[in-house]
């Protein structure tokens, strides 16, 4: 007996002119006009500041061609600045400019870092907004009021006190001046003859002073991004037993951790650019610098606002290539924050 099986159903859809009848259909939304001008400006205000980033970097080229002309790649390795003879270049300003970003980063993230989270956490609510008025007060003191403190207080009356120079730096220099960063030459911190002039004016000072300033900034991206952690998450890691410490490193935390990043290094854009402040702080040396707490340093943005007024010519244009490179430093760090925050999202994974 021969057995033949059915023809399987046709899957055939009919057609028209428009194409398949069962084929998605486009959904055209009509956006009321408050949302389209809303996106108007929005789009307008981000290509204004892409334009004014690229104009500043073009401004910035053109006037500092002359410098790279004469002195070429040498112009970030050379450890002088005689531009009148041909001999200059940024070699120890830059380092000095990363060195003082370091120590402004290591002392502000912890800093920022336990006051965002108990304002947020811990603050009883009455007390609360004042906390937050404060700190954001603090951001917004102008950088010359910092150096003038770290001047007159912070390094004679906190740091180096007295003729013997007793504060911090001689502590560190004391017990870890085998590590190279906290070596100074040519000073004995056990000699009661020392002169405490070898640690004052140093990239450590001026490190602090911008510590200072940056806080505040990282501190109220971090509070801000702690205090959106989901309440359902919050109450869900209670319900399983969690205590405030354990809610807040499986919650808080990982849900903050794009903004804890970005708040850095904003903070570390702000460190790299500061001028008046490790200007009014720091002696300006143009030779590499490795030893934070010994006498001498600088910066790349000190040295354009120490030389501006007397280089003309080359030496004006040198100053333009010392800005170009500041400037480039500063969009590579924004650009690696923009990619570390991508590969972590606030809120994109807990462990509750």
């Amino acid at each position: 007996m021969t057995v033949t099986s059915a023809d399987p159903p046709s899957t055939h859809v009919p057609s028209t002119p428009e194409g398949p009848q069962d084929s998605a259909r486009r959904i055209r939304e009509r956006r009321p006009p408050s949302d389209q001008l809303f996106r108007g400006v929005a789009r307008a205000g981000g290509t204004v500041v892409l334009l004014i980033m690229l104009l500043v970097g073009i401004f910035l080229t053109r006037d500092a061609l002359p410098a790279w002309r004469e002195a070429g790649l040498g112009f970030l390795t050379t450890q002088a600045w005689d531009p009148q003879g041909g001999d200059f270049g940024i070699a120890g300003v830059l380092v000095g400019t990363l060195l003082i970003g370091m120590v402004a980063i290591s002392v502000a993230v912890p800093l920022a870092f336990g006051a965002s989270l108990f304002i947020s956490e811990y603050a009883p609510a009455r007390i609360k907004p004042v906390l937050v008025n404060l700190v954001d007060l603090m951001a917004a003191v102008p950088s010359v009021v910092y150096g003038i403190w770290g001047l007159f207080l912070l390094q004679p009356k906190l740091l180096v006190v007295g003729e013997q120079g007793e504060g911090l730096p001689r502590w560190l220099a004391t017990y870890f001046g085998w590590i190279p960063l906290f070596r100074v030459d040519d000073y004995d911190p056990r000699d009661p003859l020392a002169t405490p002039t070898s640690l004052t004016a140093s990239t450590f000072v001026a490190g602090l002073v911008v510590a200072m300033m940056v806080t505040p900034i990282i501190a109220s991206i971090m509070r801000e991004v702690f205090s959106q952690a989901p309440l359902g998450e919050r109450e869900g890691a209670y319900a399983l037993g969690a205590t405030k410490w354990g809610m807040i490193r499986s919650v808080v935390l990982p849900f903050g951790r794009g903004g804890m990043i970005g708040g850095t290094m904003l903070g570390l854009g702000r460190a790299l650019g500061e001028t008046i402040g490790v200007y009014l702080v720091i002696s300006v040396v143009f030779v590499i610098q490795p030893h934070i707490l010994q006498n001498g340093g600088g910066s790349i943005s000190a040295l354009i606002a120490l030389r501006y007024a007397e280089d003309l010519g080359v030496g004006f244009a040198a100053l333009m290539a010392a800005g170009l490179v500041l400037f480039g430093v500063t969009l590579i760090v924004n650009f690696g924050a923009g990619i570390i925050i991508n590969r972590s999202r606030s809120g994109a994974a807990s462990e509750v």
